[in-house]
């Protein structure tokens, strides 16, 4: 796993010594990225990364000129190697950790005060994403997530591809859906008014 693009191209990304992640392969993010620039993003954008992992996507974003990436993990064992991540990197200033559950933050309002993002990533354990529904967890997430999102943002959602999420989760509606191998990655964005 490594940064594909952008200033950090081809650094390397460590990894927890645990089986608990489900790191996305180096193809398929760079897939992912080539269809966010046809979106404007990521560059000169905020962005928040939840369910980080060890940060791939949101130092990706970084790498590809990002302004800042707030990281949401609730693993401390994970979070001790996305820190080094970031710091191996860099963008420690760019950057903010977040340990908790993205769930339960955005449940209560959301990322950190004071910052709205244009860019979000939401990449749950497959099994918080099995009830696309929504009063599932992840639907309950979206439902809710446009608070934390500057008009016009976007909302990168990555599923099984068997996962059949819903056309609209209150303010967001999905606008591009994209399937590789057994992952679907949806596009979401702030309704039409």
């Amino acid at each position: 796993m490594r940064i594909i693009a952008g200033q950090k191209k081809g650094m390397k990304l460590l990894s927890p010594k645990t089986d608990v992640s489900r790191p996305i392969t180096d193809r398929i993010k760079e897939s992912l990225f080539n269809v966010l620039y046809n979106y404007d993003m990521p560059a000169g954008k905020t962005a928040a990364d939840l369910f980080c992992g060890v940060g791939s996507l949101g130092l990706e974003a970084l790498s590809r000129g990002a302004e800042f990436v707030a990281f949401v993990e609730r693993d401390k064992k994970v979070v001790d190697v996305l820190k080094k991540n970031i710091a191996k990197a860099g963008f420690e200033r760019q950057s903010k950790v977040i340990i908790d559950d993205a769930f339960r933050i955005i449940a209560a309002g959301g990322l950190p005060p004071g910052r709205q993002y244009n860019l979000v990533f939401v990449d749950p354990p497959y099994e918080n994403t099995k009830d696309a529904g929504s009063e599932g967890p992840l639907g309950l997430l979206l439902e809710t997530l446009h608070q934390c999102l500057r008009r016009p943002g976007l909302v990168v959602v990555r599923t099984a591809k068997t996962t059949e999420l819903l056309d609209k989760y209150g303010q967001l509606e999905i606008i591009d859906r994209r399937v590789w191998g057994t992952m679907a990655i949806s596009l979401l964005s702030q309704a039409r008014q």
